[in-house]
């Protein structure tokens, strides 16, 4: 299964390191969150990549060209002009970088590598700036199970402030950032048919719009609800909320 990844977008929200890099790379623990994305992805047998890009893409492109010197303990020889490389921690991963637009929205992001998928065979399809501990073995079983064209992730997000627990005026308790008002929201992780990019008119649809609509109203969208933890990264307050995760040895999406 081949997963494609949009990395493409302007990230404004969280520009005080956007404007130097695409959002998908802004580090967690030293790496990008693109990277980490990656691995939770590979820990569930999926190694084959497409990365839609377009703002700086061309750091995506540079990034994974020297992937294998930033993973490798090296000793530049400069009299002689030799690289040896000691110890080699390369991924087994195929990467397609593709230059999907610097304007284009997901939906023409997501038609513009169809000629990169195999026909009849279901994708993975997500945005670059998420994490989830995500039983993705499971998701893709509900897709095949189901037989139709597309799976969402459904998710519960956090509140964003704690919550009193009240008896009358009494403060009873506090609630650390309990789940929001129950209802459930597109999180992401797609998995999907290739036929849903016929969908998608062009460059300027949204996927999240009139494809996600059209699958939903002729009843070819399923959600798979995933209860557990999920965050994406928009702000500067989100980014250091995961890379407080990360550093306590707790990050939940870790499954590798």
């Amino acid at each position: 299964m081949k997963a494609v990844l949009l990395a493409g977008g302007l990230g404004t929200r969280i520009s005080e390191e956007s404007h130097l890099k695409p959002k998908p790379m802004i580090e967690i623990g030293g790496r990008p969150i693109l990277w980490h994305i990656m691995k939770m992805y590979a820990a569930h047998g999926v190694n084959d990549f497409i990365i839609c890009l377009g703002y700086k893409g061309y750091v995506i492109k540079e990034y994974f060209a020297n992937y294998f010197l930033h993973m490798s303990d090296v000793t530049f020889d400069m009299a002689n002009n030799r690289m040896e490389v000691h110890h080699r921690h390369a991924e087994p991963w195929r990467v397609t970088l593709v230059d999907t637009g610097e304007s284009t929205l997901t939906g023409g992001r997501l038609r513009r590598v169809q000629e990169y998928l195999e026909p009849g065979q279901p994708f993975c399809f997500t945005y670059g700036d998420g994490v989830a501990d995500l039983d993705m073995a499971a998701q893709f079983a509900f897709h095949r199970a189901h037989g139709c064209q597309a799976t969402v992730t459904a998710v519960q997000p956090p509140g964003r402030y704690g919550a009193l627990v009240r008896n009358g005026d009494v403060v009873a308790g506090f609630e650390e950032k309990p789940r929001g008002d129950g209802g459930w929201i597109n999180g992401g992780f797609f998995v999907l048919q290739p036929e849903v990019i016929d969908l998608i008119e062009g460059d300027a649809t949204p996927w999240e719009a009139e494809p996600m609509q059209r699958l939903a109203r002729s009843g070819q969208l399923h959600a798979f609800e995933h209860a557990g933890f999920w965050q994406p990264m928009d702000t500067l307050r989100e980014k250091s909320f995961l890379e407080e995760l990360w550093q306590s040895g707790q990050a939940p999406w870790k499954c590798w």
